[in-house]
């Protein structure tokens, strides 16, 4: 798990959201927080620092709340791996958009900051997202997915340029299945941006004001979000199959 250097990518931090409470999974995260279920014997973060290793990156800010007790020993042990993260406590949660603004200095020296949430099990090579977030000149990528489920997702429509020309929460008449992944890179003006709007959710309360300014990047790989019981199922399967073969294939 310890991150390779590029340097290319120094001058970007992580922002991993975890604080979540996962009450889909009760009983499950009644004792384990969300960000830490065991998928395949590993805890899902590893999943996530994995992701971050093979990009490079290794400045992480982790927002926490629900057994934090737990992430934080997590995070001692990654340090030891050679990462540097820290933690950002929440006694009360401060929605997606709120952690940004509690931590708004993050921005500071970075070219881009990099928002993903953590309750996701995929297996997205974020070397290839900074690249795209690189190539345009808009101050936002969203990570983008194929759905089957549009109207339980944030559905972006994008144009020739692949600009997002509209987003909607959870349409009821979705016009697209492309999905929002909750994987981000912003500029660090963008990233500051957010943090002055002082909104809750990025979902709801950020992305459409980025309508216009912001780029879809499609992952056609693996992508799964953990959050209820028969989706936690299907990340079991898939750690079982996707990224087991990944790790023969680099033995």
């Amino acid at each position: 798990m310890k991150p390779q250097h590029d340097k290319s990518c120094a001058r970007v931090k992580v922002l991993l959201l975890a604080a979540g409470l996962g009450t889909r999974l009760r009983p499950l995260t009644d004792t384990t927080p969300k960000c830490l279920v065991p998928i395949a014997g590993r805890p899902l973060l590893d999943y996530w620092f994995d992701r971050l290793s093979e990009a490079g990156l290794h400045d992480v800010l982790i927002n926490t709340h629900h057994l934090r007790e737990q992430v934080r020993d997590y995070i001692q042990q990654v340090n030891r791996d050679g990462f540097r993260v820290v933690e950002s406590y929440e006694p009360q949660l401060l929605g997606s958009a709120g952690t940004i603004t509690a931590n708004r200095g993050l921005a500071a020296g970075a070219e881009a900051c990099l928002i993903i949430y953590t309750d996701n099990l995929s297996n997205v090579s974020l070397k290839e997202l900074l690249c795209f977030h690189r190539s345009h000149d808009d101050p936002f990528t969203m990570m983008l997915f194929r759905t089957d489920f549009p109207e339980r997702c944030g559905i972006a429509e994008l144009d020739d340029a692949g600009r997002v020309v509209n987003f909607e929460e959870k349409p009821r008449r979705p016009k697209s299945n492309l999905a929002n992944a909750g994987v981000y890179v912003v500029t660090a003006d963008a990233f500051r941006e957010i943090a002055d709007m002082r909104k809750f959710d990025l979902g709801f309360d950020v992305l459409p004001e980025f309508v216009g300014r912001m780029r879809g990047w499609l992952w056609e790989g693996y992508h799964v979000d953990v959050g209820s019981p028969e989706a936690y199922e299907q990340a079991q399967l898939g750690a079982g199959t996707v990224f087991a073969q990944a790790m023969r294939e680099k033995q």
